[in-house]
């Protein structure tokens, strides 16, 4: 097997740059409703879950495709939501333990 052949084989699983760009107005396009969305001023408090919600999904497009998890193997997509859950619970830890909402 030549040098370009194994070359070709790793890099079969990485998106285009077209889909890059894609991924890019995407983005865009979330982050201007977030926008939109702060200015809504019947939302009251609900803007928060809604503001939340966005926010996962443009975390979810970036680390699926700008870090490349989506096309990794499963094992690094494990370890990332593990540390991102064990992150997560502590935090909610701090913020029961301290009474942070109260």
């Amino acid at each position: 097997m030549s040098q370009q052949e194994s070359q070709a084989i790793v890099h079969t699983g990485h998106p285009t740059p077209g889909t890059y760009f894609k991924v890019a107005l995407i983005l865009s396009a979330i982050t201007a409703i977030e926008v939109g969305v702060f200015y809504i001023t019947a939302l009251g408090k609900g803007i928060i879950p809604v503001l939340a919600v966005l926010s996962i999904a443009k975390f979810a497009l970036v680390a699926m495709f700008y870090m490349h998890l989506k096309f990794d193997h499963k094992l690094f997509t494990t370890l990332f939501v593990a540390g991102l859950a064990l992150a997560m619970t502590v935090v909610f830890a701090l913020i029961a333990l301290f009474q942070f909402f109260v």
